[in-house]
């Protein structure tokens, strides 16, 4: 497998940072650059699920599957273990206290 770095490729006043939320450089190990889209999404809604299952509205929502917000590509560096299973290596997932109107204690 492959470890990937999703990065905002984006201007901070595209207009699609209004409809989903810049995480950030998350780094992923995954078969693919897909599946990487595909893994930050699926971790970025199951933070924001609460303990919940996330919905498919919440994946499919994600910059991260949106290729005019996020670029995908793959970590030669080194710095990363490229065995174990697919899953995001690092990334921090933040949401405002007032995102969806949720509140979170």
């Amino acid at each position: 497998m492959t470890i990937y770095r999703l990065l905002p490729s984006a201007p901070a006043d595209d207009p699609g940072w209004d409809l989903a939320l810049n995480h950030g450089e998350v780094v992923v190990h995954a078969h693919s650059t897909g599946e990487a889209r595909a893994i930050a999404a699926l971790e970025e809604a199951s933070i924001r699920a609460h303990g919940l299952p996330p919905t498919t509205t919440q994946v499919v929502a994600s910059a991260f599957r949106n290729e005019k917000l996020y670029t995908v590509m793959e970590d030669d560096s080194g710095a990363f273990d490229d065995s174990g299973p697919v899953r995001v290596v690092r990334g921090e997932f933040a949401f405002p206290m007032d995102y969806d109107g949720l509140k979170v204690d």
